[in-house]
């Protein structure tokens, strides 16, 4: 995908678009960056905050690839934060701004469970999290489950109501396990009237689903 895709940052774009991903997973690539950028500059419009630092944050939150299945997950956002600290170093960046850029990125993790300080911080968590919710996050949510080797749902109860749900079997367990969490704990105004349109999109979405089977 070109810089030109992210204007008028491009030039931020160009440089740190080759460092801002790694490893095939089709959840966290270049098109979910965009997604997130597009929901970071919607927020930023509204909320305020340092934009360089915003955008930097936003290319390089997921610089660090780890599976969602690997032991190492909880440390995914710290290993990102620290390589975007190098590279913002090497570039001769203050240090000021590369602490605000790697406090960012090592909140923005749900599983993480760190709380975001900075306006910059509060809007990527926000930004990313609008990508795991509504049609886009139910997509992604099929698509990590086909990765993991995971069924859709359990023939037998698919809402979970006689056993424990388990969204590493059943693809739709995760909504209810993590999914229609999120609508309840975003940071800005803003990305929470957001994220109450899409939390509602996903409601929809799997009534619809549960409906058809």
């Amino acid at each position: 995908m070109p810089s030109a895709a992210f204007a008028p940052h491009q030039k931020l774009a160009e440089w740190l678009l080759p460092h801002a991903t790694s490893g095939d997973d089709g959840s966290h690539d270049v098109a979910h960056l965009l997604r997130v950028f597009k929901n970071a500059m919607r927020i930023h419009a509204v909320e305020g905050g340092d934009i360089a630092c915003l955008v930097a944050a936003v290319l390089l939150h997921d610089c660090v690839a780890v599976e969602k299945n690997s032991p190492l997950r909880h440390q995914a956002s710290q290993l990102a934060a620290t390589k975007a600290e190098t590279i913002l170093s090497e570039a001769g960046w203050q240090k000021e701004l590369i602490e605000r850029v790697s406090h960012a990125i090592l909140t923005h993790s749900y599983s993480a469970n760190l709380a975001p300080e900075t306006i910059e911080a509060k809007i990527l968590q926000d930004a990313d999290r609008l990508d795991a919710i509504g049609m886009v996050g139910a997509a992604r949510c099929f698509y990590i489950a086909g990765r993991m080797g995971s069924s859709l749902y359990d023939p037998a109860d698919p809402k979970g109501q006689q056993r424990p749900l388990d969204d590493k079997r059943f693809a739709i367990d995760h909504f209810e396990t993590k999914l229609f969490k999120l609508a309840d704990g975003f940071q800005t105004p803003t990305g929470q009237a957001l994220a109450r349109e899409r939390h509602q999109r996903l409601q929809q979405f799997l009534d619809q689903f549960l409906d058809e089977i």
